[in-house]
């Protein structure tokens, strides 16, 4: 071999040394015989590794999740976190209205401080960080249920408020409710003396509660309203979540005889006062059978084209549009009312009315003295009136709150469950 070609064959040997010494020094080295794929894996591993330590371990959980729809009013928008302390929440609803609400003193929860309202889409933001101070986020959009999708219960009475031993619990809900027995279930009434109280269905949207007897004066009544997420009727759902408490007072039944023209008041089982009335006339009689106050009025307007009483134009029969101290006693019209039209010989002599019981009265109800404004006075909505010998069939149970009028077992057996 010559010398050039000597020199010709140990540069192209020192090249190919110098391109596989190239490729091992790109491939980060190493004899095992793994390959680059390996050694990629394992670069991988080392970053992984390096960004969990960097990743806050506090767990944030929004309820409900994201994109929910038909969403409770009552129970969403609740923010809790694990493994760290909530730093910032905020609420708002799809047009940027904030929303109050409050982090809890541990920082593990927050919740808003208001009800949320029906078929809205609200959003929120989250952020926790762990014992390391690393900071971790969540976010979460929902919509409420909406009104077509959701019923309640207009109740009656008032929460806080006193009423007479007559008063029974009453709900009128705003949508019919077909599963009766799966919302019954979700209200419970109940009273501080141990009555037994049972419920009655009356059509497919009123149900009534009361116990065998009128209440026991000065007892404490529970309703209890737990319809949050029942669904009364396919596809609707109840959204209320609430507990209501109400005072019975002294115990008042006051009984109307049109045969004598009389009205006795009692209180706590004795006589307090025996008033002149005057009923129905022949022609319009009253009702009879007991009768609870469910409004009281100091002055109101009854105009007779209202119940039914018109002349041949059309018009009321009467229409007095200052009546004095009127308390309701049904639906249908019936009040026992202040009477100052009347002549004052009328009351405790003849009955003379469209179907109300008239006490004598003065026009303005500025007059304590007046028969009719001393029983005002004394009277409070839930306070029971018994109207007897008018010669007219009993009131229907649901005509007002008069359930009173359909004995126990009949009561019971309008219950769903």
């Amino acid at each position: 071999m010559t010398d050039g070609k000597r020199r010709r064959g140990l540069m192209a040997a020192s090249a190919l040394l110098g391109g596989v010494m190239v490729l091992s020094a790109c491939s980060g080295g190493g004899d095992s015989g793994s390959g680059g794929d390996g050694n990629k894996g394992a670069s991988q591993a080392q970053v992984d590794e390096a960004a969990a330590k960097k990743t806050s371990e506090a767990q944030i959980k929004i309820t409900p999740k994201g994109g929910s729809t038909n969403a409770s009013i009552n129970n969403s928008a609740t923010v809790a976190v694990t493994k760290g302390t909530l730093t910032e929440v905020t609420m708002t609803t799809s047009d940027g209205t904030v929303v109050e609400g409050e982090i809890a003193a541990d920082k593990k929860s927050w919740k808003p401080g208001v009800q949320l309202e029906r078929a809205t889409t609200y959003k929120l933001k989250a952020t926790a960080e762990d014992s390391e101070g690393r900071a971790a986020h969540e976010n979460a959009s929902f919509t409420t249920v909406s009104q077509d999708n959701s019923f309640i219960g207009n109740f009656t009475p008032d929460d806080g408020s006193t009423v007479g031993v007559g008063m029974p619990v009453s709900i009128n809900f705003d949508k019919a409710i077909a599963n009766k027995a799966e919302v019954q279930k979700g209200i419970t009434v109940s009273s501080s003396s141990g009555q037994e109280v049972a419920c009655h269905w009356f059509n497919a949207n009123r149900m009534d509660c009361r116990p065998e007897d009128y209440w026991q004066e000065n007892s404490t009544v529970t309703l209890k309203l737990a319809l949050d997420g029942v669904e009364g009727a396919e596809g609707v759902f109840g959204v209320q979540q609430k507990t209501v408490n109400f005072k019975i007072g002294r115990n008042q039944v006051s009984i109307v005889d049109a045969e004598t023209k009389q009205m006795k008041v009692t209180q706590d089982g004795k006589t307090v006062r025996t008033i002149p009335i005057s009923a129905g006339s022949p022609e319009n009689k009253t009702w009879e059978g007991q009768m609870v106050v469910s409004e009281k009025f100091k002055e109101t307007r009854m105009d007779g084209a209202t119940v039914g009483f018109t002349d041949d134009d059309g018009k009321g029969e009467y229409d007095i549009k200052d009546v004095p101290h009127a308390m309701r006693l049904s639906n249908s019209g019936t009040f026992l009312h202040g009477n100052y039209w009347g002549a004052k010989s009328i009351f405790g002599s003849a009955n003379t009315s469209h179907g109300c019981i008239g006490l004598s009265d003065t026009q303005g109800a500025d007059d304590p003295n007046t028969p009719g404004a001393w029983f005002y006075d004394n009277s409070i909505v839930g306070d029971v009136v018994v109207v007897k010998n008018t010669g007219d069939k009993t009131i229907a149970p649901d005509n007002g709150l008069n359930g009173w009028n359909m004995d126990w077992a009949q009561w019971k057996a309008g219950s769903a469950v």
